[in-house]
């Protein structure tokens, strides 16, 4: 992957809008008003250099994209471009600034809405999705994904823990957190469109100062995937990472998941049999995630190396971890914890979250 330019600072301030073409700059300030932001505006692409890199997002209008490109402005993220009606060269010019959206109005309107609320709520962040998928019943996948979240709670990240999986038992009881009060996904599957990022964690359950989105004990057994969608994206608007544990069969709400996923884990126990089941699994896991690897858990009763299981899979190797012999009696008390020096899962799950980060800023 070839690398990007630095994008520069941290954006700040109120979002910037180019344009001189005075209707849609009514439709724009009006849209503003909506999602209850201010905006910069300025006419031209040349009087836009002090606030380009600084803003929390670039409203570039279609009577301005092409000066902005002639300009050759600094490579950023979060620039939309927006006109009035469809345009092949508007929407040529817009790719060739970067533009992460080309939204043509009114057509484009709540999703611009959406856009510029988000502005209110965390500085433009690119946020990190981690699906963790068990290879077989048991392999682990929840525990994993729950030590990914509390490792990147101890880095200092803002991690974000949904469990997918609505036959799992639960991930709040791995974290000893069923009784902490807290939505639960009965209570958001009618969740649809934007939901507030901010307000979706403050309503959630917090174990150990983590947000956690689990189930209740009722007969809610699925997850609408237009409620999965708006939950992830509330998500990674206050996050650092989303962790969701997703269950082996791979259903509307889990394809959802799996498309967002910036790394999709594979965690299959070092035997025969786990490896055969895992094979089934990482079929339809394929065709949704973009990057899966295998995280491969000892002890493999005859000797089976992980990198044999990777090659029979094919799939990269994202790691391979001892068991941890006293952590099924941690589980069954609701003690679960990492960093005891001797925890193999703390090891990986601080290196790979440290690469991920890596791979992210170096992509």
């Amino acid at each position: 992957m070839s690398k990007r330019s630095d994008p520069g600072p941290e954006p700040v301030g109120r979002p910037l809008l180019i344009s001189d073409d005075q209707p849609l700059v009514d439709e724009l300030l009006r849209l503003a008003a909506a999602a209850g932001v201010s905006v910069e505006l300025v006419p031209a692409p040349g009087d836009a250099r002090a606030s380009w890199r600084t803003a929390p997002l670039v409203l570039v209008g279609g009577d301005t994209v092409a000066d902005a490109v002639r300009l050759a402005l600094p490579p950023r993220r979060g620039v939309v471009v927006v006109s009035l009606a469809a345009d092949t060269a508007v929407f040529q010019a817009g790719m060739s600034l970067r533009a992460e959206e080309v939204s043509v109005l009114p057509d484009g309107e709540a999703w611009l809405v959406g856009r510029l609320a988000d502005v209110l709520e965390e500085p433009y962040r690119e946020c990190a999705f981690v699906c963790v998928v068990g290879g077989r019943g048991g392999a682990g996948a929840s525990t994993t994904a729950a030590a990914l979240a509390l490792t990147a709670m101890r880095m200092g990240l803002r991690p974000f823990l949904v469990d997918g999986d609505p036959l799992g038992g639960g991930i709040d009881l791995v974290l000893g957190g069923e009784d902490t009060d807290g939505l639960r996904w009965p209570d958001l599957v009618h969740a649809r469109g934007r939901v507030s990022g901010t307000a979706l964690r403050s309503a959630l359950p917090r174990i150990d100062e983590l947000h956690v989105l689990s189930w209740d004990r009722s007969d809610q057994l699925d997850v609408p995937p237009e409620a999965m969608r708006a939950v992830l994206a509330a998500g990674s608007r206050c996050s650092d990472v989303v962790v969701v544990d997703l269950p082996r069969r791979v259903d509307e709400a889990a394809a959802e998941a799996l498309t967002r996923s910036t790394t999709t884990l594979l965690v299959v126990p070092a035997e025969v049999r786990a490896v055969a089941s895992a094979a089934r699994v990482a079929t339809p896991i394929r065709a949704h995630a973009a990057d899966v690897r295998l995280l491969v858990r000892g002890p493999a009763p005859t000797g089976l190396p992980a990198e044999t299981i990777a090659s029979s899979l094919g799939l990269p190797l994202a790691g391979d971890i001892a068991a941890d012999h006293g952590l099924p009696v941690a589980l069954d008390r609701g003690e679960f914890a990492l960093g005891r020096g001797r925890d193999g899962l703390g090891r990986f799950c601080k290196e790979f979250l440290a690469r991920l980060t890596d791979e992210r800023q170096a992509a």
